[in-house]
């Protein structure tokens, strides 16, 4: 969601700020702004759009001060706009705000009648009036904001600003991440280590509740009762992190043909190559015999690799799995069984509903194993086992990189739990985990067919819908794809279970409509082609992903036809996730869409 900066600095902080921001596009944004003290009077400049148009504003008005608050605004209450962008100010403070006030309309008449006037339609202008009302009571800027935190609802993380005090910055979290940086003579507050990289790899994060005040060379935490607390600093890697496009034209194609690295990556680290065994970095803190279910919850791209590893620990582990999205399992209050295990994935490990899931699951005392991108991210911190996926940083906002990670972490954790219950031999597990070896080269031999992707992603620019088949493991990658397509090129998509193509889509087949058909040769092929076949006898436009195999099987006219390698079908998910992300991009880049940072979408989603 929206990005947070504060810079308590020793030299004019205006420009600094800016570029922390730029590292904070990748969330997604409509606006932004900043505000500095000059001469010791708050000053704003603010812009509707991207960085650049807040750029030229300050190239015409510059600002000197040493000290400011920057933001990058994804719009929740009111509409993208100037007036709505962020710092918004009072006479005595500016306040740059992520999440959402759900409390703003009762805290604003109430404001409203002690004659404090509103200028924008966001929730975060009664935040800066409220800590101002407090301050009109004789209250100083820190004992006024600990006494206006309690009065918000909902979800947060706030840096504040006051006029006339040059030495101080106020940061609150509740919800949201929050970060201090610790700079030689220089204090930070970020929304993540990656955008206080340039200038500090000393992190300490608030944990939930938290508020800290920032002065010249030292921070001071405090708890949510507003006990002073300790907080451990920690040394972060995302400075050293490459996040530049390459030669590339944008992240998100740069993040695809990252993928048979940074899936060969992560498996090394799960898996004894040599041996052929899975090897976990870490031990179950539970008897995996002890488990009689496994739940996964997740949101978004992330969901569907929890559904698609439900086939995996179903078949491996014999171990019934219950997947849920995060947004609907926080309020089912579902019961699960006493120290069962609860498995949460995301990329960005700070997402809202999943956050809220895990919370309710260790009030049910379950096992919290995070499946997770960011190693240091709240959710991170809040479970009791991590399996990191390790595809670096992923800036466009639509997942790839991320999601072919995690289903590999989660293979790793099936057969893991398999191989420990019994139900999967030693032969078994050296086969499968085989099977996993051979995946980056085959996703490397399906990048050298991009062009041919790129020709058929082309024909989708003219079309209002397309659907997606798949069966088994790819049902969920139909899913996923519907999903991709819609995310960036803004084409209604669905996607399919195949065989459920005759009770209610098969009545959308029609000439115009393309049918991407997700085919391996697995056991359910002969079943999928006989759905590749009634599509064809309406007359339906079919793309089909599939090898050799599959296509002489389908014996049918095909619209497109993007022809995998050979391979084992356990694990084929994993590489025919590249050219349903591929027709996805080059769709939405053909018809002039900005793929990296699509409308009405954030990268990070830490709000409900």
């Amino acid at each position: 969601m929206c990005g947070i900066v504060g810079i308590l600095g020793t030299a004019p902080v205006a420009e600094s700020i800016v570029e922390a921001l730029k590292r904070l596009e990748y969330r997604g944004y409509d606006s932004a702004g900043i505000a500095t003290l000059e001469g010791g009077h708050l000053t704003r400049r603010r812009a509707e759009g991207k960085l650049k148009n807040l750029e030229l504003r300050l190239s015409e008005a510059p600002l000197e001060g040493v000290i400011g608050i920057g933001h990058t605004r994804w719009a929740t209450h009111g509409r993208p706009s100037e007036a709505n962008a962020h710092p918004h100010a009072s006479d005595r403070l500016a306040v740059v705000h992520n999440g959402i006030i759900e409390n703003f309309r009762e805290l604003r008449e109430e404001l409203k009648g002690k004659s404090y006037t509103f200028t924008t339609e966001t929730d975060t202008e009664v935040v800066a009036h409220l800590v101002s009302a407090e301050m009109r009571k004789g209250l100083d800027p820190v004992d006024a904001v600990a006494a206006a935190l309690p009065r918000l609802k909902g979800a947060f993380a706030l840096a504040f600003l006051f006029e006339g005090v040059e030495d101080l910055l106020i940061g609150a979290r509740q919800g949201p991440p929050l970060a201090v940086g610790w700079g030689a003579d220089e204090m930070y507050l970020g929304s993540d280590a990656l955008a206080l990289a340039p200038f500090t790899d000393v992190i300490t994060y608030l944990e939930d509740g938290d508020w800290v005040v920032l002065r010249p060379g030292r921070a001071e935490f405090h708890d949510e009762h507003g006990n002073i607390v300790e907080r451990v600093k920690q040394r972060t890697v995302a400075g050293a992190l490459l996040v530049e496009r390459g030669n590339h034209r944008h992240f998100m194609a740069k993040e695809i043909h990252e993928q048979p690295e940074v899936v060969a990556r992560t498996l090394a680290h799960y898996l004894d190559m040599l041996q052929g065994k899975v090897r976990l970095p870490f031990e179950f803190p539970f008897d995996p015999n002890a488990l009689d279910r496994i739940t996964i919850t997740a949101c978004g791209t992330a969901y569907y690799a929890a559904l698609t590893a439900k086939y995996w620990f179903e078949r491996f582990a014999r171990l019934p799995v219950e997947v849920d999205v995060a947004s609907e399992f926080r309020y089912r209050e579902a019961p699960l069984p006493e120290r069962g295990l609860m498995i949460v994935v995301s990329q960005s490990g700070e997402t809202a509903d999943t956050r809220a899931s895990l919370h309710y699951a260790r009030t049910q005392k379950q096992h919290i194993l995070s499946v997770v991108n960011v190693p240091s991210s709240t959710i991170a911190r809040e479970s009791h086992i991590v399996a990191p996926t390790l595809a670096g940083p992923e800036i466009g906002v639509a997942s790839t990189k991320a999601l072919t990670c995690q289903l590999a972490v989660l293979a790793c954790l099936a057969l893991a739990v398999g191989r420990a219950r019994g139900k999967l031999s030693a032969e078994e597990e050296f086969r499968l985990v085989n099977e996993l070896i051979l995946l980056p080269g085959l996703m490397a031999d399906v990048l050298n067919h991009e062009a041919t992707i790129e020709q058929i992603a082309h024909s989708f620019a003219k079309v209002q819908s397309v659907l997606y088949l798949g069966r088994g493991t790819n049902y969920p990658l139909a899913l996923e794809g519907a999903l991709k397509l819609k995310e960036i090129s803004y084409i209604h998509a669905e996607g399919y279970a195949a065989g459920e193509l005759k009770h209610g889509p098969i009545a959308l087949i029609d000439e115009v409509m393309p049918v991407v058909v997700i085919a391996p040769s697995d056991r359910a092929l002969e079943k999928t082609v006989s759905n590749v076949q009634e599509v064809a006898a309406r007359g339906g436009r079919i793309i089909l992903i599939g090898d050799a195999r599959a296509a002489q099987e389908a014996a049918v006219d095909l619209s497109g036809f993007v022809e995998m390698p050979a391979m084992a079908p356990d694990f084929a998910a994993i590489v025919y996730a590249l050219p349903v992300q591929l027709l996805a991009y080059h769709a939405a880049v053909f018809m002039g869409k900005d793929v990296d940072q699509p409308r009405n979408l954030a990268k990070s989603v830490t709000v409900e």
